[in-house]
């Protein structure tokens, strides 16, 4: 008896986990993760290869990286530029790290939110992220696939591609349809920061030598000011 009642407590756990492996593998936001971890693999290989034969660099990427997912494609652009990095590492590096930051959390969002995989650690930054995306759906939903193209591409609060992403869910719009839109806007507002950074980085720094330096701690203080506004902004009206 004893033995039957521990077999049937370990068959609903396997066929648990067994099916929560099919669903997460034959879904599409399973193959959408699958294909960032994959990608955040051979980038984090290739900046390993940086930091062996070309550590000055690889320093700079991995602070660029760092600043990318705490502080958003801006200053981290600003990070790269200030460091001495051209357009050609610039611009392709950071498309890569918004890529990977839509392709893992998007789907670890559609997991959470269909309570298929629930990460404790991640479950706070979703719900910021959730009420971001119904706090903006309303203007986005007038315009459809443009207006969360445009959502991505300007540089306003919580504009990011992982809030548009979640927008584009909740407007229920195609999973590759959504994917392609946001990463489209990223994309092109990316090649819009790299030329307009890169200009006032080359104005600034022909005065001084620091100036650019200051030019980055701006920058990122107005983000972090301007995140810590928004966030304020957004607790007083869940209160009220």
């Amino acid at each position: 008896m004893i033995k039957n009642k521990e077999q049937q407590g370990i068959e609903p756990k396997s066929e648990k986990r067994s099916f929560l492996k099919i669903n997460l593998l034959s879904s599409s936001e399973g193959c959408i993760f699958l294909v960032g971890v994959t990608i955040a693999l051979i980038y984090a290989l290739w900046l390993g290869t940086k930091f062996i034969f070309n550590p000055v660099d690889a320093n700079v990427l991995a602070a660029m990286t760092a600043t990318s997912i705490i502080f958003g494609r801006a200053a981290a652009m600003t990070v790269g530029y200030t460091m001495g990095l051209g357009h050609s590492t610039v611009i392709p590096v950071s498309m890569i790290i918004e890529t990977m930051l839509v392709l893992i959390f998007y789907p670890l969002f559609v997991f959470s939110w269909n309570h298929l995989l629930v990460i404790k650690g991640l479950k706070s930054i979703f719900d910021r992220i959730h009420k971001a995306a119904e706090f903006h759906e309303v203007k986005v939903r007038k315009y459809g696939t443009i207006g969360l193209f445009a959502f991505v591409w300007f540089p306003f609060w919580m504009t990011g591609p992982v809030v548009g992403c979640v927008i584009g869910f909740l407007l229920a719009l195609p999973v590759w349809l959504n994917i392609s839109v946001v990463l489209a806007g990223t994309y092109v507002a990316i090649l819009g920061w790299a030329f307009f950074l890169r200009t006032i980085h080359e104005q600034i720094a022909s005065y001084s030598s620091h100036a650019a330096i200051i030019l980055m701690v701006i920058i990122i203080g107005i983000i972090i000011i301007g995140h810590l506004m928004y966030r304020s902004q957004q607790e007083n009206k869940n209160k009220h």
